[in-house]
């Protein structure tokens, strides 16, 4: 076995997905408190046997350092200022976790994200008074009012090991694992006015793009080297049995 063929090949392969990873980064920059996709790799011993013939493989991970917090002047805008998530309630009724706080009040007088799913409060969705023209307030607790009436407090929930979260798209993420532990904010504020940009820009994936491109061909050739030499071997013992 030639094991050269199966590093290159799996080279390709793992540059392929970084690829397409950055793809999914390009699309999310625009989007509000979302979390760029990275590519970490790493050797997988071949099953030859044979001393330093690893085969390289890689797996996507989630990079949750925060992204950097713009003002908007928009009262319905809300951004988290440590490592807390909004909690919300989705069409299936399951609770997922979000950095993107570009809300709205829905015509039912809830607080919604932007694809409607109800912003959760410590008591359920946010619910305000469609007769109250007061404007709408959030401390940096997480305590809502309408005016002068207390309408609730957000819910915002932190995890020991974020990594654990699974994404689900548009910038959300679910707590299905056993290592995603929940559990109540301590050390996360919300600032009402500010959106959190997405942890990742187009100048630096385009960056990385153009790497992922180069390790791709360059093993691409490998690839070919290697080929082209079997064929010569083959083609060689062939004349000499001859």
């Amino acid at each position: 076995m030639d094991v050269s063929l199966y590093q290159a090949a799996a080279a390709m392969s793992a540059t392929a997905q970084w690829q397409d990873l950055i793809a999914e980064n390009l699309s999310a920059a625009s989007v509000p408190g979302a979390r760029k996709q990275e590519m970490s790799f790493s050797d997988v011993q071949s099953r030859t046997g044979t001393p330093n013939n690893s085969i390289p493989s890689a797996n996507p991970v989630t990079n949750f350092q925060a992204g950097e917090l713009r003002s908007t002047g928009n009262p319905m805008d809300f951004a988290l200022e440590g490592p807390g998530f909004f909690s919300v309630k989705m069409a299936n009724g399951q609770t997922n976790y979000t950095r993107d706080g570009e809300f709205q009040v829905n015509a039912q007088g809830q607080l919604v994200t932007k694809q409607g799913f109800a912003v959760l409060g410590e008591g359920g969705p946010l619910q305000f008074n469609p007769n109250n023209a007061g404007t709408i307030t959030v401390s940096a607790t997480g305590d809502v009012s309408q005016g002068d009436q207390v309408v609730g407090k957000l819910v915002t929930t932190e995890f020991k090991t974020p990594s654990q979260l699974t994404r689900t798209g548009s910038g959300f993420f679910t707590a299905d694992k056993a290592g995603a532990q929940a559990a109540a904010s301590t050390s996360t504020k919300v600032r009402q006015g500010f959106i959190e940009a997405a942890n990742t820009s187009p100048t630096t994936e385009m960056a990385s793009l153009i790497t992922a491109m180069r390790l791709f061909e360059s093993n691409q050739k490998v690839l070919q080297m290697q080929s082209d030499r079997m064929s010569r071997v083959i083609t060689d013992l062939g004349g000499t049995t001859s």
